[in-house]
């Protein structure tokens, strides 16, 4: 079964302009698992390097993975030495096997944090040096391995992204490296493997898609293509995911959530993002918390925030997520948006605010700091300086 990219709400018209467009050849659908030999074998793989983690080959994807590789004349070599939020010392580990393995394609398997991961060890096996040699925007000069990325959750969009992040364990943030040469090759969604994501992951991931859409709908960098996958991504996420816990293998919801995550990712990394990843960021590096639950607690408040400077640009947001605004002023209509994330994040299992998760008030003054020197702080809707950052890290707590 697959499912075929439709437009969302109308948007207002954007400024016009040339707009370079990044994008993965994308393969969607119901079973599409099955084209990963395929897809490396074109690449001109013949031993795929294997990143996933324990829960997917417990779940019997990685199983059902080898037996398509096979299909296709490849020997796969496996590496699993990764944690949820992947972190400097373990990507350079991976990069040091797949030197050792003699692969020549990498093949990502899970959710945000292998794909990461799949990407990061990409870049050091080609680059040489440590991964955060490349933190910022276009530091990685040297062409990547071939890499073909299956997403198992629905949310982070690192399979289309030209995002990889990585915490670094000394600074104890999580470092942002954003280039063309992170966008992988090809990108194969097969929404059969929601189904066994935990109903907390899926939550998780469904409050990271939905503020991928936000953030990069109000973007400085947004246009006419950005615009159009987030305000869909919006829709289909306020329509579907709250269904997706409930009855976790309905195939409609489930398909609808992994192209949600598929738009909002096409979004975002050619719109960029905004304060509200950015924070995030900090406090996944300093407390290993779960990133689209930060989200979640983070993005109500950036989003009344930004409606100060940019709140026309909230009334296509709030219609996406279903909202009645007809006639109202658009500053109701950013209020009525913030509200409605806030009710979706605690239906979901949030917490109130960041000091449930960890957050202390004597963290603000750094978590602040280390904020402005996020690439995704650049293309917020509305300028931010130390106490703007740390006031919104205060309102969260």
């Amino acid at each position: 079964m697959t499912t075929v990219l439709r437009p969302g709400p109308a948007a207002p018209a954007r400024t016009s302009g040339t707009t370079k467009y990044l994008v993965p050849e994308v393969v969607f659908g119901w079973g599409a698992l099955s084209e990963a030999g395929f897809a490396a074998r074109r690449l001109g793989g013949r031993r795929p390097f294997v990143v996933t983690d324990g829960g997917l080959v417990e779940a019997g994807w990685w199983h059902e993975l080898t037996g398509h590789l096979a299909e296709a004349g490849l020997r796969p070599t496996v590496w699993q030495g990764l944690t949820p939020n992947p972190k400097d010392h373990e990507v350079a580990a991976g990069a040091e096997r797949y030197r050792e393995s003699g692969c020549d394609v990498i093949v990502g398997l899970g959710g945000g944090s292998v794909i990461d991961a799949a990407k990061a060890i990409a870049v050091v096996a080609s680059n040489g040096g440590s991964i955060l040699d490349y933190e910022g925007v276009d530091r990685v000069r040297t062409a990547l391995p071939p890499t073909v990325m299956c997403p198992s959750t629905a949310g982070t969009g690192a399979d289309v992204s030209q995002f990889t992040v990585i915490t670094d364990t000394t600074r104890r943030l999580k470092a942002t490296l954003i280039g063309r040469a992170l966008v992988p090759d090809i990108s194969i969604t097969d929404p059969r493997l929601l189904t066994t994501m935990p109903a907390d992951l899926a939550a998780a991931t469904g409050l990271d898609a939905v503020t991928h859409g936000v953030e990069a709908y109000v973007s400085r960098a947004s246009g006419p293509l950005t615009d159009v996958h987030a305000l869909h991504a919006i829709e289909l996420i306020c329509g579907s995911l709250r269904h997706t816990l409930r009855h976790p293998t309905d195939e409609a919801a489930r398909t609808a959530m992994a192209q949600a995550s598929l738009e909002a990712g096409l979004a975002f990394t050619n719109a960029i993002l905004g304060a509200t990843h950015a924070m995030s960021h900090q406090v996944g590096g300093l407390l290993d918390l779960p990133h689209g639950v930060v989200n979640g607690v983070l993005l109500p408040h950036v989003i009344r925030f930004n409606a100060r400077t940019v709140p026309d640009r909230f009334v296509p947001i709030a219609r996406a997520m279903g909202l009645d605004v007809a006639g109202l002023p658009a500053d109701v209509a950013a209020e009525l948006a913030a509200d409605a994330v806030g009710r979706l994040a605690a239906e979901l299992g949030c917490p109130r605010g960041l000091a449930e998760l960890g957050v202390r008030d004597a963290d603000v003054d750094v978590l602040a700091r280390t904020t402005l020197g996020d690439a995704c702080l650049s293309t917020n809707p509305r300028d931010a300086d130390h106490a703007d950052v740390a006031a919104l890290f205060r309102a969260a707590l």
